[in-house]
């Protein structure tokens, strides 16, 4: 017997969308561009390094998460936005290149936390340095204007 996933009801769908103008197209398409030079940037930079950027993100994700220097396995999965063997799979890649250490979770010996190695640290905090001076380059060229539609319409949907 087949099983198939069904998708929720989309939430937004029943929202009041707001009417856009001329010039919120013109700035959600130009935050749209420079989003993707800024991720293709962020790609190129981490193959450079001899990391996927995916091996990045979870880097990325460990060393940022918020209160702690570690992650389990199922938190990195969300904010990853993938799938529980997925990012398994991932964190095996990353313990491979020595980026990281899985140990059995302090509360919860069921649960793996996930933390940086030494090569790992020093890796992530030079490419989040280079990345933040994209992103201020960016800022600079007038991607800050494109944030503005996005504000602009979370506000009127929280309205």
């Amino acid at each position: 017997m087949d099983h198939f996933f069904v998708s929720p009801p989309c939430p937004w769908s029943t929202m009041t969308v707001p009417v856009l103008s001329k010039q919120d197209f013109e700035r959600l398409a130009d935050f749209r561009y420079r989003l993707r030079q800024f991720l293709r940037f962020s790609e190129e930079l981490a193959q450079e390094h001899g990391i996927t950027p995916l091996q990045y993100l979870l880097l990325l994700q460990v060393q940022g998460y918020p209160g702690r220097d570690w992650a389990t396995v199922a938190e990195l999965a969300e904010r990853l936005q993938s799938h529980h063997h997925s990012v398994v799979g991932l964190i095996k890649r990353c313990e491979e290149q020595e980026l990281v250490k899985k140990t059995p979770g302090r509360q919860d010996g069921r649960q793996v936390e996930v933390s940086l190695l030494p090569k790992g640290q020093e890796l992530v905090a030079k490419l989040a340095a280079l990345h933040r001076e994209e992103l201020l380059l960016l800022k600079n060229l007038g991607g800050a204007q494109s944030l503005d539609l996005l504000q602009n319409i979370h506000r009127s949907l929280q309205d």
